[in-house]
């Protein structure tokens, strides 16, 4: 075990009075926006979850997708909540058992073994370590730990992510803006942006999105909105748009309808792909699974619902998908993860001896 390179982040551990002989877990949800992490007792592995859970603390950072800082810049945030959480639970790296650490950007084995190997190097040899890409914590937040069915999340970012119960998994979109995240929140917001752009120049049709954005910017002309965007292009400030695009397609814009009803066509598209390469729906298409939702564009809004459009779409060709609306964050369910694939693991190694 050491602490990271900066030499401070673990130093907390020489002032924290720590609660005896309480074993804990950690989960983590790691997004482009922000970075959560909950610390949870261990609890017994019979009957239904108390409600409310028993969460011990919870920790709040920056971006941990190495992807957008750099590996350095993550692995410092992804250290420094999970310090940040034991701390306010009045507990020490000893005292973890699992920890589930689910981030945005791994999407290979490769991302899986990097992680792990940083985790090793912080934490005792006695810890279960479970690195999932953040879809994963989200799906399990609507399953309560249980790892079945597909997430569908359209936030700054958009991914579907589907598990079969016998551990297959598929995946669709994820790749990123430049890649044609289209639905998620950057899609619709720069695909409102080119549209701006568009009608001030000629090449496209009048649209309230440039006056409603421009005015939402402080900007006085479409001229400007160029430095804008270039000035500093991070997905998430270009994703806070997408409420402007929403109140110009409720009040009757048609170019911010046809960018959300393509945005919902595109999410429908993600999860029918993952259904489909798994087969969750059965021979029959007719078999009932959940389908977790999460993010900011799935909210429900005013009257253009888009979480509600995209269910709409889905169930005509999957009339068994279940749609499931998280009661706890994905964090959460990356505790929950870890505590189930913890308590399994315990229970085969004590069926052995």
């Amino acid at each position: 075990m050491k602490r990271y390179r900066n030499g401070e982040i673990w130093d907390i551990e020489h002032e924290v009075a720590v609660a005896s002989n309480r074993q804990v877990i950690l989960g983590l949800d790691g997004g482009t926006t922000s970075t959560v992490c909950i610390c949870m007792p261990i609890m017994p592995f019979s009957g239904a979850l108390p409600d409310p859970l028993p969460l011990l603390a919870r920790a709040v950072a920056g971006c941990s997708n190495h992807n957008s800082v750099g590996e350095s810049a993550a692995r410092e945030t992804l250290e420094q909540v999970m310090a940040d959480a034991l701390s306010k639970s009045g507990s020490n790296r000893s005292a973890v058992r699992a920890v589930c650490l689910a981030v945005s950007g791994v999407n290979h084995p490769a991302d899986q073994q990097r992680i792990l190997t940083w985790l090793r190097d912080i934490f005792p040899s006695h810890v279960k370590f479970y690195v999932r890409n953040d879809a994963v914590a989200a799906l399990a937040s609507g399953t309560m730990g249980k790892l079945h069915g597909c997430v569908l999340i359209a936030g700054t970012g958009t991914i579907a992510y589907g598990f079969t119960e016998d551990g297959r998994e598929a995946r669709a979109a994820g790749a990123g803006p430049i890649l044609g995240d289209w639905g998620s929140g950057y899609g619709i917001a720069a695909q409102a942006l080119t549209a701006v752009i568009r009608a001030h120049d000629g090449r496209g049709p009048h649209t309230m999105l440039k006056h409603n954005i421009l005015q939402t910017l402080g900007l006085s002309s479409a001229d400007e909105l160029i430095g804008w965007t270039y000035s500093d292009p991070s997905w998430a400030r270009i994703a806070a748009l997408v409420p402007v695009v929403v109140s110009c397609a409720e009040a009757g814009d048609e170019v911010a309808n046809r960018i959300l009803k393509e945005a919902v066509q595109e999410l429908a598209l993600s999860v029918k792909a993952v259904v489909q390469r798994l087969a969750l729906c059965g021979e029959d298409g007719k078999n009932s699974f959940p389908l977790v939702m999460v993010g900011g564009v799935l909210k429900a809004n005013q009257r253009w619902d888009i979480g509600r459009e995209v269910m709409n779409f889905i169930s005509n060709d999957y009339p068994g998908a279940i749609p499931i609306r998280p009661k706890v964050e994905p964090a959460v369910g990356a505790a929950l993860l870890a505590w189930n694939e913890f308590m399994k693991e315990c229970l085969e190694e004590a069926n052995k001896r």
